[in-house]
């Protein structure tokens, strides 16, 4: 049987990180996540010589150490733990921590270096009140908060890479060297996905978080409203609106009486109505221009509805208008 000392060793999965080992180190990237800020400090492939040591030392932010090859050994608290493959630590702010490579088998490490800060909100200009909310970032709040709180936390202690960290470093890696559009938000997803599967390695998963809901009739309504408003101009029926959503134009139907807009009908009607009022003041185009332009069958059509609904004749809405502006 041959020595495994003397068995080929398989491919590096992380080979390519050392033709440009830098390239990630020389971003000056920082980015918001949820109430966060993160500055990436360091993220690249290191190779330690054989016997490599580097002495106690300590930093002011977040470092995380995976181990994808060798072995060696590193010094938490005064307490010595073995490294090999598969493993990693973090050494938080402040840890104190000593490395050495193995002699035989010298290690290689994946190093993140992050900068986490929490950020202040601030009510926008004029407002009394952070409307961020309402472009439903709640999701992302409460992931962010509960990995930054799990990292507080993290054991003084080598664990095992059992969320498999280790690959987002080769994307975050590729996508910086190949430089392709959207490469900033792989950078930025494979720095998250570091931060995420590190900080859920140290225990079982936690409670998953309340995902942030729609109400569904009132979100269809929404969708069915802007069709409307985009296509008004043309042919337009129930059931092709309720085709773009997609629902039966029956359940549509009923979603426009629960929201409280009357019927599917009067819905498009009181839109039409309110371009041509918008036209008949803006323009001095005649109401059967007025009308074809705005989806109306005829102008005898047209001056039923802007009677029933406003009470007087397109013209005479008009001519009252230009009075009270004299």
């Amino acid at each position: 049987m041959t020595p495994a000392s003397k068995r080929p060793r398989k491919p590096f999965t992380f080979a390519a990180m050392a033709e440009k080992s830098d390239a990630l180190d020389r971003l000056d990237m920082k980015f918001r996540w949820g109430h966060f800020g993160v500055r990436v400090l360091r993220c690249h492939l290191t190779a330690f010589t054989p016997g490599k040591i580097i002495s106690f030392h300590k930093h002011s932010d977040y470092e995380f150490h995976f181990i994808p090859r060798g072995k060696g050994v590193v010094i938490l608290d005064d307490t010595p733990y073995p490294l090999e493959d598969g493993l990693f630590y973090l050494t938080g702010p402040g840890v104190v921590h000593y490395q050495e490579a193995d002699e035989r088998d010298p290690m290689q490490e994946l190093c993140l270096h992050v900068d986490i800060v929490p950020i202040v909100r601030q009510p926008a200009a004029g407002s009394q009140t952070d409307e961020e909310g309402d472009w439903g970032d709640g999701w992302e709040n409460a992931e962010a908060e509960q990995c930054i709180r799990l990292l507080e936390q993290f054991p003084l202690r080598p664990l095992a890479d059992n969320r498999n960290a280790m690959p987002w470093f080769l994307s975050a890696y590729r996508a910086c060297v190949e430089n392709q559009p959207g490469s900033y938000a792989t950078i930025k997803q494979a720095v998250t996905q570091i931060l995420l599967r590190a900080a859920f390695a140290a225990s079982e998963l936690p409670s998953p978080i309340a995902v942030p809901s729609r109400d569904i009739s009132a979100y269809r309504f929404q969708l069915a409203a802007q069709f409307i408003r985009d296509n008004y101009a043309g042919p337009i029926t129930l059931d092709s609106v309720a085709e773009s959503i997609p629902i039966s134009g029956r359940q549509l139907q009923r979603i426009f009486h629960e929201t409280g807009n009357g019927s599917f009908g009067d819905y498009v009607e009181q839109v039409r109505l309110d371009q041509v009022v918008w036209h008949l003041l803006n323009s001095e185009d005649t109401i059967e221009q007025i009308a074809e332009r705005h989806g109306f069958s005829s102008s005898n059509y047209l001056y039923h509805v802007f009677k029933k609904r406003l009470g007087m004749t397109p013209g005479q809405y008009k001519s009252l208008h230009l009075q009270r502006l004299l």
